[in-house]
């Protein structure tokens, strides 16, 4: 018997099992592999679980590494909406070898009530010894896993020593024969790779180089426009100078790719025809070289890219692309953003947008709006909001907040969310019930106790019976000294909320990071955004924004609009130039 979790026992009555088979080589599925693990888990969901409602998900030539997989991502997303009781598999190594990606998946099975069986494996993963056992066996799943690979690894770096090409994508401008297993030149698409070197030879940017190859109306082999990428890719690429170069690249990050260390690169000279000669090569290297930023820095720290993923070009539409800008005098070096479509063709005649405006501009907003929320009352207008809101040099170019996004958000403060106007319904919905109904209460008595205050100020000073100042003194005395313990009381609960014990430790961090970066915002009357970005950590900038933020629309190196992850999105409308 297979092992169950009691998670979701109440839910056996509407049972519905999602099976999962997988095989990770061509090899295993010409076995007939996928087949026997369909019947086999079909007949034990019939006979063993009593289950007739099923659904099967095949993943054919996948490897278990990793999640990336069709039908293991379809299967999750069903599985979200409560669609299955059961998830079966033939055994644990087929749905993952990862330690990290199957415990993130079976914490995510147990909240969602769902049980997870394994027909091969005989343990209850209801007692700790049986969680215990999950997770031996999944460290040495993961261990075979890393051993074959090495051993893959040391293959293919021996056939590519003894000049076999080790398969891929056959590089743009030549074929590849499979019974000879040679390369030839593609004299078409050869006669574009020599294009690009001599244009990049007289031009020396590789955006130019793309920018002239799109308005003459060449395109890849993909029939898509060339970009910067592509055309580095073949300028730095040895392969067009009859060199094959194999394991350079650490592939271990499956999501991005780094260099590894150049004695353990496999070098083939006159592999196969030459495109390019390796001189003139070569001198394109050189080029390529002196173009880099800091090339002669001790150490390059990886550049992160505040506002990337954020910017929307308001001219076409398209997403801005981030860059690293020039190192100022300082040893300061901002982003700079660029719309993606004019980086490939002059389509589009938007201007770039720099760290340098765009962070003075956003961080001052949002202490604004930080700090507008916090002590925005019933008396507020909205017009004492807009002039909050505009506070500061860093925007003082703009003429007003247009009135739709300025009213919704002004009714959303007045509705009593306060600092949290800015998040989004899913990350309020996750705070502690009991303590957002303590915190109302306490706001509301903070409302209550603040008229009292301005009644008592009133009556003493314009009533018609007078007030002994004794009496005055000591009534304020009492509600001021009521209003510190409330506030006192406010603050500790968003402390807690703040530093949530119960968090992982990733979320813990993320949540006391952003917690410090309000207060800090709050606590200054005007962000200086270089002096701000190179004290603090700009990661913890990057996730506040992310957090908040869904998108910032950039025309002309001006921010027209920001919409905030609540769905409210405020406009800007600039001052003209005199």
């Amino acid at each position: 018997m297979g092992y169950v979790t009691k998670k979701a026992a109440q839910r056996f009555e509407e049972k519905k099992a999602a099976i999962y088979v997988r095989v990770s080589t061509q090899y295993q599925v010409d076995r007939a592999s996928l087949p026997v693990q369909r019947e086999e888990l079909i007949n034990y969901a019939k006979y063993a679980l009593g289950i007739s409602d099923y659904v099967i998900f095949e993943d054919a030539g996948y490897s278990a590494k990793n999640t990336d997989r069709p039908d293991y991502q379809q299967m999750m997303a069903r599985m979200r909406t409560g669609e299955f009781s059961h998830l079966l598999v033939w055994k644990i190594d087929r749905i993952s070898r990862n330690l990290l990606d199957f415990s993130v998946m079976y914490a995510e099975l147990k909240e969602l009530g769902v049980v997870f069986v394994s027909k091969n494996e005989q343990f209850d993963t209801s007692s700790a010894m049986g969680e215990a056992m999950l997770k031996i066996i999944l460290i040495f799943a993961e261990l075979e896993r890393k051993t074959t690979s090495e051993r893959v690894s040391a293959v293919f770096v021996s056939r590519a020593n003894d000049g076999i090409w080790n398969g891929g994508k056959v590089p743009y401008g030549y074929s590849y024969d499979k019974e000879s297993k040679t390369f030839s030149i593609a004299e078409d698409e050869a006669k574009i790779v020599r294009l690009i070197y001599s244009l990049y030879e007289s031009e020396k940017s590789i955006v130019r180089v793309a920018r002239i190859m799109n308005e003459r109306g060449l395109k890849s082999r993909a029939g898509s426009d060339w970009s910067p990428t592509t055309v580095h890719t073949i300028l730095s690429s040895p392969f067009y100078s009859g060199t094959y170069r194999y394991n350079y690249r650490d592939e271990s990050n499956a999501k991005r790719f780094r260099e590894k260390g150049k004695d353990e690169w496999v070098l083939v000279e006159n592999h196969h025809p030459a495109i390019v000669s390796p001189e003139r090569q070569a001198a394109v290297g050189v080029i390529l070289e002196s173009k880099r930023y800091n090339k002669n820095a001790t150490y390059q720290r990886k550049n992160v890219h505040v506002f990337a993923g954020l910017l929307t070009c308001g001219c076409c539409g398209s997403t801005m692309a981030a860059t690293t800008d020039k190192v100022r005098a300082d040893g300061w070096r901002p982003s700079m953003y660029i719309c993606s479509r004019r980086r490939k063709s002059e389509d589009c005649t938007n201007k770039y947008v720099s760290d340098v405006t765009l962070g003075p501009f956003v961080l001052n907003f949002f202490a604004n709006l930080i700090k507008a929320s916090n002590s925005f009352g019933r008396t507020t207008s909205i017009e004492t909001l807009e002039k909050k809101l505009l506070r500061g040099e860093a925007l003082s170019h703009v003429d007003h907040i247009e009135r739709p996004g300025l009213e919704e958000l002004y009714n959303h403060l007045r509705s009593g969310f306060d600092e949290k106007c800015f998040e989004s319904p899913t990350i309020a919905a996750t705070e502690s019930s009991a303590d957002l109904s303590e915190r109302d209460l306490l706001l509301s008595e903070k409302r209550r106790l603040e008229r009292a205050l301005n009644r008592l100020k009133t009556i003493y000073l314009y009533g018609d019976d007078e007030m002994a100042s004794k009496d005055f003194n000591i009534e304020r005395e009492r509600i001021t000294k009521a209003l510190s313990e409330v506030d006192s009381r406010i603050n500790e609960l968003d402390i807690a909320n703040a530093f949530d014990l119960s968090l992982s430790d990733e979320a813990f961090m993320q949540k006391a990071s952003q917690f410090i970066l309000t207060q800090q915002l709050l606590d200054k009357r005007y962000v200086n955004y270089e002096r701000f970005i190179r004290k603090i950590d700009p990661k913890i900038v990057k996730d506040f924004l992310n957090e908040t933020v869904s998108n910032f629309c950039i025309k002309d190196g001006l921010t027209t609009s920001i919409l905030l992850k609540n769905g409210i999105e405020l406009r800007f409308s600039y001052k003209t130039a005199e």
